[in-house]
């Protein structure tokens, strides 16, 4: 049950991202083309996107417990560091570049857009250089 519900849950975020018109590339770069193109309709989704969140953590968390699991697992960290806040630049910058973030990209992997493909595949070993340089930063010094 809890793959099926899973998979619905894809499902309705992926006919979102289409039905919203983020997956095409061109309506995100244009949003951030403030002194030409500049198209907000990007601006209405995430805030819509915001608004239908807060009310669903609203109802969500004031459950003892989550549908399919023994208890929520929120974030506990609070504070603004360094990753932080350089994850989120390079994924804005990405964003920004090519006009896709992961959300957008994985539900229109399949049309085989090549511009998909590259971006999936730079997002994978963007992913796994992290891994590799958090493990080797995370070492300590050997003498």
């Amino acid at each position: 049950m809890r793959l099926i519900l899973t998979y619905l849950t894809g499902v309705v975020f992926g006919l979102g991202i289409v039905i919203s018109g983020m997956a095409n590339p061109a309506k995100v770069i244009n949003f951030f083309d403030v002194a030409g193109t500049w198209d907000g309709s990007l601006a209405f989704v995430m805030g819509s996107a915001l608004a239908v969140t807060a009310i669903g953590y609203r109802l969500v968390l004031a459950r003892p417990a989550p549908a399919m699991d023994s208890r929520f697992h929120l974030p506990t960290a609070r504070t603004l560091d360094a990753r932080l806040i350089g994850g989120s630049a390079l994924f804005g910058i990405g964003w920004g570049i090519a006009g896709f973030c992961p959300g957008a990209a994985l539900p229109i992997i399949g049309t085989g857009n090549p511009a998909v493909l590259i971006f999936v595949a730079a997002m994978i070993l963007g992913v796994m250089l992290a891994r590799v340089l958090q493990s080797r930063l995370a070492r300590p010094a050997t003498a």
